[in-house]
């Protein structure tokens, strides 16, 4: 599974996930998976609900997280199983 990097918002609600997809042609087509998750529960105890999945070119993908990050989102570790 290709590396992911992950991101949530300042009131803790939300999660994003940013994963290349591993059938991108490096230099060709490149595109990231962003997965976007609502919090239920507690933070941490249990996945988030995942509500959507886009596959967006590379490019726009780092423009959304340095967008995000600007906005207040911040770095995060992992918060879906390995498996998922």
């Amino acid at each position: 599974m290709a590396k992911s990097h992950w991101l949530i918002n300042s009131k803790r609600t939300e999660v994003k996930r940013f994963m290349k997809n591993d059938k991108s042609i490096a230099g060709v087509f490149e595109y990231m998976f962003v997965d976007t998750g609502k919090i239920v529960g507690e933070f941490g105890k249990e996945p988030p609900l995942i509500t959507t999945t886009v596959s967006v070119d590379i490019d726009l993908a780092r423009e959304i997280y340095e967008r995000l990050l600007s906005q207040g989102w911040r770095k995060t570790e992992e918060v879906w199983e390995k498996d998922i």
